[in-house]
């Protein structure tokens, strides 16, 4: 009769599972130094500052001819606004966005006004 080998005999081992993944950190109050948690957006997109956002699109629809004097003005208020409640911590993100609302506002107004003046003259 043939010996088996003890070390065969045994069942084979499960393979390790991998250790669980720590749940990604909540965000906690605005400016209060903890890890935010990472959006899918890679922070490129200010959704936590809809003032400076929504203000960006509208300076860029500003610069449509018939439609800009309104757009252009509702885009440095929102720019403004985004820029203020990014600083007093009350919103993430939008530094870009803002500035990007104002200054397109602001170049919109300009040549609206431009055009306006340049009609009027000749």
């Amino acid at each position: 009769m043939e010996e088996s080998d003890p070390i065969s005999a045994q069942p084979p081992v499960p393979p390790k599972a991998p250790p669980p993944v720590a749940p990604p950190t909540t965000a906690g109050q605005v400016g209060s130094g903890q890890a935010l948690t990472p959006d899918a957006t890679g922070g490129v997109i200010p959704y936590k500052n809809p003032a400076a956002l929504i203000g960006y699109y509208l300076g860029v629809f500003g610069l449509v001819p018939a439609l800009g004097v309104p757009l252009a003005l509702a885009a440095v208020i929102l720019g403004t606004i985004g820029l203020v409640r990014r600083k007093k911590g009350l919103a993430i993100g939008g530094l870009f966005h803002g500035i990007i609302a104002i200054v397109l506002g602001l170049l919109s107004l300009g040549y609206h006004i431009a055009f306006v003046a340049f009609i009027y003259v000749n």
